[in-house]
């Protein structure tokens, strides 16, 4: 488990990636082409929101690389 008090400022960072990752994966959605894209985008947002949910510090690291690397 996370100690909220260390960890804060990177799981603001996943959630600020997270919700800029949203807004990506609906723009996504429009393109024709871009159903690969959307698809991979949906898998890394799953992705973090496991790992927010549990708490690992580890995973989160990983999925905000893979969050920040989308565009």
């Amino acid at each position: 488990m996370i100690n909220t008090a260390d960890s804060s400022s990177l799981i603001d960072a996943v959630k600020k990636e997270l919700e800029r990752n949203r807004e990506l994966l609906q723009l996504y959605k429009t393109i024709p082409s871009g159903v690969f894209g959307a698809m991979m985008i949906d898998k890394d947002i799953q992705e973090a929101e496991k790992a927010l949910e549990d708490q690992d510090a580890v995973a989160l690291i990983k999925v905000l690389v893979k969050l920040r690397n989308n565009e």
